[in-house]
């Protein structure tokens, strides 16, 4: 009887889904999950969204107890009780309608309202004295952003477009997400238990790529404490350009 080795082997995964995992790390850690939605349009080059979602479960965790501990001392804990139950709420919301929703087709929808956003910050951009967006408005955003987050770890964009215009600091920025996606992330794992991803041989990859985890994690923490606040956010901006057109196309195609 052969052993049915329960971890995925194909060499194209790996060449995909290694650079996802850094991407992330450094997403997670320094860019407030700007590029973070990337990972799993770029490991869906090679697997499922559902599966790249379930496989980036580990990782995701290992992740964010890695930055809330480089950032422990950069929340803004009002934005964090504001945020969490509406974020929390999105969940919920996603794990009901899973089955029911075409992965690609919600990624999409979040990758245009992504590039509706940037293309409004650059055609009319805020000025100093600007009023930072209604609260109500924030609260459709996170929502949006646990939705999307749960479907395809794409929380990201929906959530920067309210946090943005409050012109944190980068470090106040990224330790806000942080801890945020911390408890989103670890919200998922029952409804994703229940939903029958989390299996052996998803976990079994999983483990196989946690070592990139504190890779990208490092280069993201060193970045964050030294980088301008103009130019983060421009880079910001550019990782959620990225993440959209790739999300769209993803879509579309």
């Amino acid at each position: 009887m052969g052993f049915d080795f329960p971890l995925i082997t194909d060499p194209y995964f790996y060449l995909v889904a290694v650079p996802a995992v850094i991407l992330l790390g450094i997403s997670k850690s320094g860019f407030g999950a700007g590029f973070g939605s990337l990972a799993v349009p770029m490991m869906a080059l090679a697997v499922t969204v559902p599966q790249a979602a379930a496989i980036l479960m580990p990782v995701l965790l290992v992740m964010d107890l890695m930055g809330m501990a480089a950032f422990r001392q950069h929340v803004d804990r009002a934005l964090l009780r504001f945020l969490l139950p509406f974020g929390l709420a999105g969940v919920l919301f996603g794990a009901l309608l899973f089955k029911l929703l075409d992965a690609r087709l919600v990624a999409g929808i979040v990758g245009v309202v992504t590039l509706l956003f940037l293309a409004q910050r650059l055609l009319f951009p805020p000025k100093a004295d600007h009023p930072p967006p209604p609260r109500w408005l924030g609260a459709l955003l996170t929502a949006t952003s646990g939705f999307t987050s749960f479907i395809a770890h794409a929380g990201g964009p929906p959530i920067n477009v309210y946090v943005i215009p409050l012109r944190l600091s980068p470090v106040l920025f990224t330790g806000t997400m942080a801890f945020f996606f911390f408890f989103i992330n670890l919200s998922k794992w029952v409804p994703y238990a229940w939903l029958g991803l989390l299996d052996w041989r998803n976990m079994a990859t999983s483990v196989a790529l946690l070592p990139f985890a504190p890779l990208g994690v490092w280069i993201g923490v060193r970045i964050a404490h030294r980088i301008d606040p103009a130019l983060f956010y421009r880079l910001v901006y550019a990782g959620m350009f990225l993440t959209g057109c790739k999300l769209v196309w993803d879509a579309w195609r």
